[in-house]
């Protein structure tokens, strides 16, 4: 096995077996056939197996699956073995693993053996490893989480305001993609502030303004608004900004209060950004509290809005119809929908094909699908065999996708599994 080669696999899912298919393996009781490839180089077999093992008491035999593995010198399985020696009580093991990699400099490494390191108690030694990397994004948050234990917080705080203040240029030649900007400073210092019950100087630091963060920055305002117990002050924000919102709603909920919840996101005079997100949000809070029926008005009103039947939507809507019985409904709007388009693309025609069967005419979907100008597609041919396949036809969804291999590797390895093709369908995925 290759480090570099596992690793390519394991962050493009290509040319191996991705751990839903593992899954299901292990679900029709293959675990033969998942071990046997786990000693073939297949990573994710290889961590499914050893996780099962580890939970059945099988330790030794979890640690020989991932010791291959470990010995190409692979962060990734590096950090899965540590991992499981923590578990087992084996800390000082754990750290032994990990520290030549973080020695090596390898971001990961650092903050998984700083962590560690802070979870056995040895927070001064974790801040020592960490704080020469204070200018990095990443390590920067391992060292915040770091300090506490350590009882450096104010040290670490007063670094993170010299950032802030020093701001931060990308058009600079020196800047580094890893470099904290001001925005994720500042987030990181007000986590500081809250943990040491300066709760007003981390408010100041999160509301909007010129080191605001358009997004993590409102969550995180959002959060500690919720934990101080200040609603008025989440109830202004969440005037405009979805994030407060959304949480004024859930807390609402939460309390009983779904009206009020529901409130947050009919709130009049509100921009047009956020009549849209707050009637997504809407039809989601409706939709769990067993109000299926407005949900879909909800939506209904929202994809019928100018520009407003986007492809995302109108799918959230169809299946929104279809899990309340309403497939005829949600068949007559997409018809609707392309009278007034003069044309259904395959995006859109293909949110028929489960309504359709729904509604008892799968033989009338089939025909479709088939016959549409893009039926004959990769894509195409995975729908087709779902409705195949869904009607028990396994056999007949494996044709139409063996015809399409390279584009249906996945689709065509799950029916194949389900066949008892097991090593057919473990070659299809390594082959493509």
């Amino acid at each position: 096995m290759d480090a570099a080669d596992l690793d390519r696999r394991f962050r493009s899912y290509s040319r191996c077996i991705p751990p839903y298919v593992v899954s299901r393996l292990l679900e029709l009781g293959h675990v033969e056939e998942v071990a046997f490839q786990a000693g073939r180089g297949e990573w994710f077999c290889a961590r499914e197996l050893a996780e099962r093992f580890a939970g059945e008491g099988r330790r030794a035999e979890a640690r020989k699956l991932l010791d291959p593995y470990v010995a190409t010198g692979w962060w990734t399985a590096v950090e899965a073995a540590a991992g499981l020696l923590e578990a087992w009580g084996r800390a000082d093991e754990a750290i032994a693993l990990a520290r030549p990699h973080a020695e090596g400099g390898g971001r990961e490494a650092l903050a998984f053996l700083g962590r560690l390191l802070a979870r056995q108690g040895r927070s001064a030694e974790a801040f020592a490893l960490l704080l020469p990397h204070i200018g990095d994004a990443f390590l920067a948050v391992a060292l915040v989480d770091v300090a506490g234990g350590a009882g450096r917080d104010e040290e670490v705080a007063a670094l993170l305001a010299d950032r802030i203040a020093a701001g931060h240029r990308c058009e600079d030649p020196a800047c580094r993609r890893t470099d904290p900007a001001p925005a994720g400073a500042a987030h990181l210092l007000a986590t500081v502030r809250e943990r040491q019950g300066r709760v007003d100087d981390a408010l100041a630091l999160l509301r909007p303004g010129p080191t605001a963060s358009p997004v993590h920055g409102h969550e995180q305002l959002a959060g500690l608004l919720v934990r101080t117990g200040r609603m008025e002050e989440l109830r202004v924000y969440a005037e405009e900004l979805g994030a407060p919102a959304r949480r004024l709603a859930e807390l609402l909920a939460e309390r009983g209060d779904l009206e009020g919840a529901i409130a947050v996101y009919r709130r009049p005079g509100a921009s047009e950004d956020f009549r849209r997100f707050g009637a997504v949000e809407l039809a989601a809070l409706l939709e769990r509290h067993g109000r299926g029926g407005e949900a879909i008005e909800v939506l209904r009103l929202l994809a019928d809005a100018p520009l407003g039947a986007e492809d995302w939507l109108v799918r959230r809507l169809c299946t929104l119809y279809a899990d309340h019985g309403r497939a005829e409904e949600a068949l007559a709007y997409l018809d609707d929908l392309k009278s007034s388009r003069g044309d259904e693309d395959w995006g859109f025609f293909e949110m028929r094909l489960p309504l359709l069967a729904a509604c008892g005419r799968r033989e009338e979907a089939l025909e479709l699908a088939r016959a549409h100008p893009e039926g004959e597609t990769s894509y195409a041919a995975s729908s087709i065999a779902l409705l195949l396949a869904d009607a028990g036809r396994v056999e007949e969804a494996v044709t139409v996708l063996e015809a399409h291999a390279c584009g249906t590797t996945t689709d065509l390895a799950e029916h194949l599994i389900i066949l008892g093709r097991v090593k057919e369908a473990v070659a299809v995925l390594q082959r493509h």
